[in-house]
């Protein structure tokens, strides 16, 4: 009795969990593995990736499985090789469609032996494919007519078609042509020999050096497969100068233990059938394999030990991949970071050293405080000069909004031009690189994003806000609270934050000369009615406040460009993607290499 397609014996030892569990754990990371930046050797790297995980799920996994399943021979090769005509002689009556017309083979028809037919039913092997079942085809009907009639439309269908000329354990699977016209035939193509456990490569007297066949043999070669590779339409006389020179060909490239039969040049019957014996050397070879259980065990683990090996390498050349992408996104994003830090080092500057106190800033504040009058109050004491203030403010109001306002547009100009000098920066820094170009694309980020100096000026008001808040909190339990009330919550904010403009390497009362002296009388009235340690820690405070308010201006301008960088590769009980696929490339090494 065959073995169902649940089984997972081979030879009564069950299939390792430990391996499934691996594989599976391969094919969850790599398909969570996004490597979206343009960097050279990317699109070799996702495409490294898909045939991975196509593998995984069209064989790998359903081998591990199943290791006593029905060995899967597939018929490739070049287009006009006579592959379908091939498999027809090999079962002895027309099966598959043959002709002159190219694609003739666009639905891949897997041929069975009756018993086998739960094997390849379910999906089991080539999930992504849906099972069409065809009966076989009515005696005397020509190849050109037999089969599945071609239809484009049913390019992800797998006919199955059982025939009890098939001996039972292996099935026979006509693919499309390798080199195909389509895309879709020659991608069909190589789903089909990554999933085979055995390759019948077809070709002929005049393609067999042709670079398309040579790179899928090759890939055997790679997964330790074993080919078949049958030279077909040979002319009469040259069967041993061609096939002599071919086997040097496959020695050289590490095929010299493939078998190789030769197809001479014959006329096809009626049925487009060609004799019987130019193909019995092939048809034997295929019965003894089948015949032997042990055998076929054999080169069932033969070729998943390959092509596990081979996959260890994709995996590993992925996470090298995995981690140029990640340093690329890295440093495209620390050009950002940058940029825009450089800009919150310039406002800062600016701030601080004085900038600020200049043009319309310095009138408004030299018309709020009444230069003259701070003048002359400096030759009294410190409590004469805070009764004389106290006085000038109540009998000569100025009106302190006229300062804030001349305040926010200053300080509000400095933010927008310093982010959009980091903007520009940015972008031309992205722009010299591929993978920033690529990211950029036709926009243009070299600016300011729109609303972005109402939002300076939102933030701005804040932050005024937030002094005059510290004025209120501080004065709240001072004896002096009825003077410190005289000079104006609004009054004092107003000093306060010209103190900050002047306030630097943490030290207050640092004439800057800008304001004629007068930050100095703000100060010295602060500390009369607050105290020196206080109004320092009121000035730390605000200047902290604002470098908040400036710097969460900036990260979200920066935010326009970082949003379009991948994120970093995801983590894996601790670890980085790239140093989990790292690890998993040595462990299916070592799953490959096992016994």
């Amino acid at each position: 009795m065959s073995p169902q397609p649940d089984s997972t014996t081979a030879g009564g030892a069950p299939a390792p969990p430990a391996a499934v569990v691996l594989l599976e754990a391969v094919r969850s990371e790599l398909a969570a593995l996004d490597l979206p930046l343009a960097l050279p050797g990317a699109q070799e790297a996702r495409e490294a990736v898909r045939a991975a995980l196509g593998q995984l799920q069209d064989y790998i996994l359903p081998r591990y499985r199943s290791l006593d399943a029905p060995l899967l021979a597939v018929v490739g090769g070049s287009t006009g090789a006579g592959k379908s005509t091939l498999v027809n002689a090999l079962v002895g009556h027309p099966v598959t469609r043959s002709g002159a017309i190219r694609p003739t083979t666009r639905q891949p028809i897997l041929l069975h032996h009756p018993g086998d037919g739960a094997w390849f039913a379910s999906d089991r092997v080539l999930p992504t494919l849906s099972r069409v079942h065809a009966g076989t085809t009515a005696p005397n009907v020509p190849a050109s007519a037999a089969g599945v009639a071609p239809d484009p439309a049913a390019m992800g269908q797998l006919v199955l078609l059982p025939d009890a000329a098939i001996p039972a354990g292996i099935a026979l699977l006509d693919a499309p042509d390798v080199d195909s016209v389509s895309d879709d035939n020659r991608a069909l193509a190589g789903q089909l020999l990554a999933a085979a456990d055995l390759w019948i490569f077809v070709t002929t007297a005049n393609r067999y050096a042709d670079a398309v066949p040579w790179k899928l043999l090759l890939d055997a070669a790679s997964r330790d497969i074993l080919v078949a590779v049958v030279l077909d339409r040979v002319p009469a006389g040259a069967e041993a100068e061609v096939s002599a020179d071919l086997s040097q060909m496959l020695q050289r490239e590490g095929l010299g233990g493939a078998a190789l039969f030769v197809v001479p040049e014959s006329g096809l019957d009626a049925l487009g059938m060609l004799p019987a014996q130019s193909v019995d050397p092939i048809r034997a070879w295929l019965a003894a394999i089948a015949a032997d259980a042990a055998g076929r065990a054999e080169i069932a683990r033969r070729t998943l030990n390959g092509t596990v090996r081979a996959l260890a390498g994709r995996v590993e050349t992925v996470a090298r991949a995995a981690l140029e992408q990640d340093e690329a996104a890295g440093q495209l994003a620390d050009d950002v970071a940058a940029a825009y830090r450089d800009a919150l080092e310039t406002i800062r500057a600016a701030s601080t050293d004085g900038t600020l106190l200049r043009g319309e800033v310095l009138a408004r504040w030299q018309d709020f405080v009444g230069t003259g009058e701070f003048f002359r109050a400096l030759e009294s004491g410190i409590g004469r000069l805070r009764d004389r203030i106290g006085a000038f403010f109540r009998g000569q109001p100025q009106p302190a909004v006229k300062v804030e306002t001349a305040i926010e547009s200053g300080l509000q100009a400095v933010v927008v031009d310093q982010a959009a000098r980091a903007a520009e920066d940015a972008d031309q820094r992205w722009r010299s690189d591929p993978a920033g170009r690529a990211l950029l694309g036709g926009e243009d980020l070299s600016g300011t994003s729109e609303g972005f100096s109402a939002a300076v000026a939102e933030q701005i008001r804040a932050w005024q806000g937030d002094v005059l808040t510290l004025i209120r909190t501080e004065g709240a339990d001072k004896r002096s609270q009825a003077r410190w009330l005289s000079f104006g919550v609004n009054g004092l904010g107003v000093i306060l934050m010209v103190v900050v403009f002047s306030f630097t390497g943490g030290l207050t009362g640092v004439e800057v000369g800008i304001a004629g002296g007068t930050t100095v009388v703000g100060q010295k009235l602060l500390e009369a009615i607050f105290g020196e340690d206080a109004v320092r820690r009121l000035a730390q405070e605000a200047r902290a406040g604002l470098d908040r308010r400036c710097k969460g201006l900036l990260e979200a301008e920066s935010r326009r460009f970082l949003d379009r960088l991948p994120g970093q590769s995801r983590t894996v009980d601790g670890a980085s993607l790239v140093e989990t696929l790292e690890r998993r490339a040595q462990e299916l090494a070592r799953l490959g290499e096992a016994a």
